[in-house]
């Protein structure tokens, strides 16, 4: 059961990380050159990682997005797409879709003459699946060695680990005081039943002792 146990946590904890990291902003110092836009097919699973369309457009299994081509201090190519958030999850309410692929293509550069941007975003990038990270804004820094503190994460997970502790400690409180006594009220309730019991088998045996000494 132990192995049950660290299993399920292990797991827990793997599941969370992997959301908070999808879901948190990010910031990428890139250089921007090109966008452009295709049409997407969403008619399997990776359905999930595309923004959620609009009613009019819920049903159809292919869409245009529009798409962010940058490349990194380091010379790595990232691909972002470009959607709205709306209402929908993750809760960025981005609205502006067109106004940032307009700042997206004023921001394009070449290697020779680079203009260098900040992109938040979220999400991930998977070639194996053709998933994207969705490009949230666009902000010009002075150069690829620009540092990005993300004060929202840090405030975020300082926040929310604060309110996950508070609730393991009332928790552990609430069980030390009224869940353990519980339990072992009925531990003790089945293990004196267990006695008497036995007390009962031990006087029957001895009853049929007595009859066989006669």
């Amino acid at each position: 059961m132990g192995y049950v146990k660290w299993a399920f946590i292990l797991i827990f904890w793997i599941t969370l990380g992997a959301f908070l990291q999808y879901t948190l902003p990010q910031h990428d110092v890139v250089r921007i050159v090109n966008t452009y836009e295709e049409r997407q097919e969403l008619n399997d699973w990776t359905r999930i990682f595309w923004a959620v369309p609009d009613d009019q457009s819920a049903n159809l299994i292919n869409r245009d997005v529009q798409f962010i081509q940058a490349v990194r201090a380091n010379g790595r190519p990232i691909v972002y797409r470009n959607e709205d958030t709306g209402w929908s999850w993750p809760p960025y309410f981005k609205f502006d879709t067109a106004n940032l692929y307009t700042e997206a293509n004023d921001a394009i550069s070449t290697k020779d003459a680079p203009e260098w941007v900040s992109v938040t975003h979220y999400g991930w990038r998977n070639e194996f699946l053709s998933i994207f990270p969705n490009a949230v804004s666009i902000k010009p820094v002075e150069g690829p060695d620009a540092r990005i503190i993300p004060w929202f994460n840090i405030i975020f997970l300082i926040i929310f680990f604060a309110i996950l502790w508070a609730i393991w400690v009332r928790w552990r409180r609430f069980r030390v005081a009224r869940i353990d006594p519980m339990i072992e009220n009925v531990e003790d309730g089945f293990y004196a039943a267990g006695e008497a019991i036995d007390e009962r088998r031990g006087r029957f045996r001895r009853w049929l002792d007595s009859w066989k000494s006669k």
